[in-house]
């Protein structure tokens, strides 16, 4: 470009100008992020006092007893509504209208009110009622034991993937019933020989009935042709099984029977009788393995659904870290693109008065308003990614939006990321280790194993022949009162076609006497009539071919199972490999971002120290302030990305709650006693409450 020569008029324009640029670059420099200098604000808020406990304490595995309320097994166990109001803890947290929550702040409500913990926690409960159903002889229902991922925004559902498991996080797993191609495929698990209620059973019959019937039979002889027959029942019986395999049974029946019929001896008729039996399986349903079963095997399953609740807690927490890291970002990011607006409004605002002055073409102007334009797009976006990620974080950690303070509320971060100066070098061996020995999805394979090992000891006991061996004790007693229309035998020699011999009557009767319910109920006892035997039954299905099938599919399902969980811990080994690679990774990310981020500051200054002795221009300035933002952008979503590995190492080794500082009875009654403590995490010294939500730059 040619020298111009400028007369005075001139040399002064310029200098104004000059000046202006300069003061431009001053600003610029000041402009540029200086963590050190920013305001200090007071630490953390201390953690809100617990509040009182949400979930009654109830073990459904036990009966309700029958004293002193004997009614209370026929009454309807009452189980309260859900609590869908939020923990007083997140009013505790609002100040101004503003949400100030910090990493351990969030993990704590999300403890207390996230929904997929509120659903996971009935598993729990229905655990136990299915070990309160094998205590009487039932058989199980099953339990759910798979994930519930109904979060949105975690990384695995909603928003962000596919939706998980369910209600009740009922997913193909250890201790429920699958899914198949063509519809549901049960499981061997629990078949084998019948059961025998352990509840005593005791029944009853109590009946009048009064009965009219024509004359058909020249032996019946009743007043017109008509005979009236009335009969009294009372029946009772107790049943009862054992877990050896022998069954009880008590029969105790009598009846009262009046009748008209001149040839029945004894009007009113009374007969009383009871029989004890014991019933012992010899062969199939012998021993204790197939007739508690269901015991050991719903006792298992409560095991499985602790570990599975575990498993929940580890997943939501995972979720929650996720999603307040991504808060973060969305913040963090804001910020970036505001002071990338606001360096582009002021140098457009510099450059009119400089095209004003004739300095600068007007192209220059028009390119500033483009970047303008560009920069209020990015902040648009960035600005509405944050107030998505703190809806997302709200449902997150609460049981309901309707209040409309909460529903509008601002979530302010006020915890950072902080990255180790040097990484912990753990042996990945030993992360290994760790995981094989804590993960929950190895430990239920693992119960899961051991049940069906019982259950495979049950259905080879299932393919014998039933042997069984009884024994009884009974006898009858009779009672009541000579039929007055019957005539009595005269004395010999005197004969008679129909009367009633007392000689020959049974021993009760022989006095021509009556004799009471006292006196019948006597001779069940003094051996009278008694009823006594023992015998063997004999049952054998020929070819067995059920029992066959059972047997060969339950080993089936075993060796399944063993490989299951193989594989499960090549799936794991797996995991935390790509875990600690997935860290390292990122932990270059980070350290390239921030040299990227130094090295776009430095070319910033650089072209703004030539734009202040004229070898440089506005749009210059302005494309390398554009790359310092991204390169700022670009840092903060890869301590996000380093963040969010970490917290996925400590998910794949099953310390993540180790780690975290959470203690499983908090999460069990859904009341946080204990703030967690989550690592590698920072204070945010630039946010303090009454902040807006929205970062400001400095001087904007």
């Amino acid at each position: 470009m040619p020298l111009l020569r400028l007369d005075s008029a001139s040399r002064r324009v310029v200098a104004i100008a000059l000046a202006g640029v300069l003061s431009l670059s001053g600003w610029a420099q000041n402009a540029q992020p200086a963590p050190s200098a920013l305001p200090q604000a007071p630490q953390p808020m201390p953690a809100p006092a617990p509040q009182p406990q949400r979930y009654a304490s109830v073990d459904y595995s036990k009966p309700r007893s029958q004293f002193p309320n004997v009614v209370a097994p026929y009454k309807p166990g009452y189980v309260p509504p859900p609590n869908l109001s939020n923990t007083d803890r997140i009013q505790q947290l609002m100040h101004d209208g503003k949400i100030m929550l910090s990493m351990n702040d969030a993990v704590a409500l999300a403890l207390e009110n996230n929904l997929d913990l509120v659903l996971a926690r009935y598993n729990l409960n229905i655990a136990d009622t299915d070990i309160l159903r094998a205590d009487a002889g039932a058989n199980i229902l099953g339990v759910n034991t798979g994930i519930v991922q109904n979060t949105p925004g975690g990384g695995v559902g909603g928003l962000s993937g596919n939706v998980g498991s369910g209600a009740g996080g009922t997913s193909v797993a250890a201790g429920g019933v699958g899914t198949g191609t063509n519809g549901l495929v049960s499981s061997t698990l629990g078949i084998g020989s019948p059961i025998a209620s352990f509840d005593p059973v005791v029944s009853g019959t109590l009946q009048m009935d009064r009965n009219f019937v024509e004359s058909t039979s020249i032996f019946t002889q009743v007043p017109n042709g008509i005979g009236n027959t009335n009969t009294g029942t009372a029946n009772f019986s107790y049943l009862q099984g054992f877990h050896w395999g022998t069954n009880l049974s008590v029969g105790f029946n009598n009846t009262h029977t009046t009748t008209n019929n001149v040839t029945s001896t004894y009007t009113p008729a009374l007969s009383s009788g009871f029989q004890f039996r014991l019933t012992q399986n010899l062969l199939q349903g012998f021993g204790f393995v197939p007739n508690t079963r269901f015991i050991r095997i719903a006792k298992n399953n409560r095991e499985i659904s602790d570990v599975a609740f575990r498993l929940q807690i580890i997943t939501t927490v995972d979720q929650i870290e996720n999603l307040y890291w991504d808060l973060v970002y969305a913040y963090e990011n804001v910020r970036v693109q505001q002071e990338a607006l606001a360096f582009a409004q002021r140098t457009l605002a510099d450059n009119k008065k400089q095209v004003q002055f004739g300095t600068l073409p007007p192209i220059q102007v028009v390119s500033a308003q483009s970047t303008v334009s560009t920069d209020q797009q990015a902040l648009i976006l960035a600005q509405t990614n944050l107030e998505l990620q703190e809806l997302l974080m709200k449902n997150a950690l609460s049981r309901t939006l309707e209040d409309p303070t909460l529903a509008g509320a601002e979530v302010i971060p006020t915890s950072t990321m902080q990255l180790p100066e040097q990484e912990p070098i753990v042996p990945t061996q030993d992360l290994v280790s760790d995981a094989l020995s804590h993960r929950a999805e190895l430990a239920e394979s693992r119960i899961d194993l051991s049940s069906r090992e019982l259950n495979n000891k049950a259905v080879r006991n299932a393919m014998l022949p039933t042997l069984d061996l009884f024994a009884y004790y009974g006898a009858s007693g009779i009672g009541g009162d000579v039929n007055p229309l019957v005539p009595l035998c005269p004395p010999p020699p005197q004969t008679s076609n129909f009367c009633f011999d007392a000689a020959k009557a049974a021993p009760p009767f022989r006095n021509g006497g009556p004799v009471g319910y006292g006196g019948t109920l006597n001779q069940l006892v003094n051996g009278t009539a008694p009823d006594k035997g023992v015998g063997l039954t004999l049952t054998i299905p020929i070819r067995n071919r059920e029992a066959q099938a059972n047997q060969v599919r339950a080993e089936l399902e075993y060796r399944q199972a063993q490989v299951r969980l193989q594989q499960l811990g090549n799936q794991v080994r797996i995991e935390v490999r790509n875990a600690q690679f997935a860290l390292q990774q990122n932990r270059a990310s980070v350290q390239a971002a921030q040299a990227a981020v130094d090295f776009a500051r430095q070319t910033l200054d650089a072209e703004q120290q030539k734009l202040a002795v004229g070898v440089s221009n506005p749009t210059a300035v302005l494309q390398d302030q554009s790359g310092l933002t991204t390169a700022e952008s670009n840092l903060v979503s890869a301590k996000a990305a380093y963040e969010k590995a970490r917290v996925e190492l400590d998910r794949a080794t099953g310390l993540l709650l180790d780690h975290s500082g959470i203690v499983m009875a908090d999460a069990e009654r859904g009341e946080v006693t204990h703030m967690p403590n989550v690592p590698y995490v920072a204070p945010r010294q630039d946010v303090q409450p009454g902040a807006t939500s929205q970062p400001q730059p400095p001087g904007y």
